[in-house]
């Protein structure tokens, strides 16, 4: 999780679920087939739930491709992480 990618979000504190379900169809409307969220520490449940409403609003146009879970120690720290990666099917 080193090198942030263009097709992918990474998932914070700072803004609400709607505004990263947002930013995903937009990226989906850009040409993006497929986008990448990425929850760290406290946010990993920001980033299922990101899933979870894409879902709700897109039905069968979204699906889960590939979901890692894992940690990084940074820091002397050990720190979880989750990668959801989402494919257009539209």
């Amino acid at each position: 999780m080193a090198v942030k990618k263009p097709n992918e979000i990474l998932i914070s504190k700072t803004k609400r679920v709607e505004d990263y379900v947002l930013d995903v169809i937009v990226m989906f409307n850009q040409g993006y087939d497929e986008v990448e969220l990425k929850g760290v520490g406290n946010s990993i449940y920001k980033a299922v739930e990101v899933y979870n409403q894409l879902k709700d609003r897109l039905g069968d146009g979204v699906i889960l491709e590939k979901a890692d879970i894992g940690s990084e120690v940074k820091d002397r720290r050990r720190i979880s992480y989750i990668s959801i990666k989402l494919k257009r099917v539209y």
